[in-house]
């Protein structure tokens, strides 16, 4: 990864806790949404490890190491998430997440490949110079970007609703009954918003 330090251990503090965040999810979710926030606090650690300035600025050894390593990594995650969609497991999980968590798989693999291939610290072999940004990370970042603004706004209307039953009054008992699913959504699209803005600030740096 490249950039200041400083902004590689934000996103480690960021994809981690959101990592964290999709563990204690998965603790009290079904078997559908436990396997899914359970692929999704891989995802999280996964990015957290991969934006340590620590394994970009020592040694080149030890950058083509890690790149190799997070390359396998996310190749397997990656595998994972086909067989899934190709109906390995039953969830509950519906098929646009199903194609988020390919797309993010997908990144984190490119991501590391590029690293990979351009090992060496300093030569630029994963990135394009003069012709500007490659066509595969521009189409990821307004992928990523899209989302985070598609899911950042669509919290807003469910928080509001919520707080609008509650304060109705109406239905008090089923609104009680409802709240921990309404929190466990918004956490979980909450993690996927944070998820999202660590894979466009880690595209920006690679």
């Amino acid at each position: 990864m490249h950039g200041p330090a400083t902004v590689g251990w934000l996103l480690v503090a960021l994809c981690a806790v959101t990592g964290a965040s999709c563990v204690l999810r998965a603790r009290d979710a079904g078997r559908g949404q436990r396997a899914e926030a359970q692929n999704e606090a891989v995802m999280g650690f996964g990015m957290a490890a991969m934006a340590a300035p620590v394994l970009w600025g020592g040694t080149p050894l030890l950058h083509t190491a890690a790149a190799w390593t997070f390359t396998t990594v996310f190749v397997l995650l990656l595998a994972r998430e086909l067989w899934l969609m190709a109906g390995g497991r039953h969830r509950a999980a519906p098929m646009p997440g199903h194609l988020h968590h390919l797309l993010v798989s997908a990144a984190m693999v490119y991501m590391a490949l590029s690293m990979a291939l351009g090992a060496t610290p300093g030569t630029g072999a994963h990135h394009s110079g003069a012709n500007g940004v490659p066509v595969v990370t521009g189409v990821l970042l307004l992928y990523f970007a899209g989302y985070v603004l598609w899911t950042g706004t669509r919290l807003m209307p469910v928080a509001t609703g919520a707080g609008a039953v509650a304060t109705a009054g109406t239905h008090g008992s089923r609104a009680a009954a409802g709240l921990p699913v309404v929190r466990q959504a918004g956490v979980a699209a909450g993690c996927r918003v944070a998820m999202g803005a660590g894979m466009f600030a880690m595209l920006l740096t690679v």
